[in-house]
């Protein structure tokens, strides 16, 4: 696979002096190189905004993705209430992938993911953080504690006294306090949660922006993949690997950046 960023102006992203890109190139799979996760995409943006910055600095950057999970990924304990039970629980956590100390997938002996749970991050109220654990010196010390327990905190004074959520998660039309995960989910603590794509762009300055889903006639890039692929496809069966790749990597350098302009 190539995973690249291109654009209609200056082709595929470079430095300056053409020594530096972002561009990935990998061989999928399990027993392969693995998956491109959205731990290589921020790997990988980091050093495109790197590139922008050194060569690019008079120009206003906004970076576009299409709509894939991967991309829109929120940090592990970031807020949710799709999950979260409504009263105390010692037990509960977010459950994760759990990760190598190199950043690398563990995976179970049946060939899954492992998992691993986790702490969610805080929460805020009034402008002040607000933490979702009971603190030392509590007798539930360390315990998640409960929707209706923290929307209580929040001047929700009757939240015990609501369902956990509507049935199916389907709250009727119009409706803000119905159960304790719509109350939750309208507030902006939960409300405003960013990917951590976009997160990190906008923090060194870049903006992001996330294609429609299911459009991929909107994505220049795909364009890109497409005349890639129509080569690969016309190499003859006998070519080895490594001339394929070498074919596919020349016909995404020869397009005209006129084929890809919007």
């Amino acid at each position: 696979m190539v995973v690249d960023f291109v654009s209609t102006d200056y082709g595929y992203l470079r430095s300056r002096d053409g020594k530096c890109s972002a561009r990935r190139l990998f061989k999928a799979g399990k027993n392969r190189d693995g998956y491109f996760t959205n731990t290589e995409i921020l790997e990988q943006v980091k050093e495109a905004m790197e590139i922008v910055k050194e060569s690019y600095p008079d120009d206003n950057h906004l970076f576009i993705y299409d709509n894939a999970t991967t991309h829109l990924k929120r940090a592990d304990d970031a807020l949710s209430a799709c999950k979260m039970p409504k009263f105390p629980s010692e037990t509960w956590g977010i459950e994760v992938n759990k990760l190598h100390p190199d950043g690398k997938q563990v995976f179970t002996d049946d060939g899954k993911y492992a998992k691993t749970k986790i702490r969610v991050g805080d929460g805020t109220f009034n402008g002040a953080p607000q933490s979702f654990y009971f603190p030392e010196g509590h007798d539930k010390a360390g315990w998640f504690k409960g929707m209706a327990t923290i929307l209580e905190e929040c001047g929700f004074a009757n939240a015990s006294r609501l369902k956990a959520q509507c049935k199916d998660f389907k709250c009727a039309k119009g409706a803000t306090s119905c159960c304790c995960h719509r109350i939750l989910y309208e507030q902006p603590d939960f409300m405003n949660v960013k990917s951590v794509l976009k997160a990190m762009c906008e923090a060194e300055g870049f903006r992001v922006m996330f294609l429609l889903k299911f459009h991929c006639d909107l994505n220049p890039l795909e364009q890109c993949w497409g005349y890639a692929k129509h080569v690969y496809h016309m190499c003859p069966a006998s070519s080895k690997e490594e001339d394929l790749e070498k074919n596919v990597i020349y016909s995404l350098e020869s397009i005209p950046l006129t084929s890809i302009r919007r």
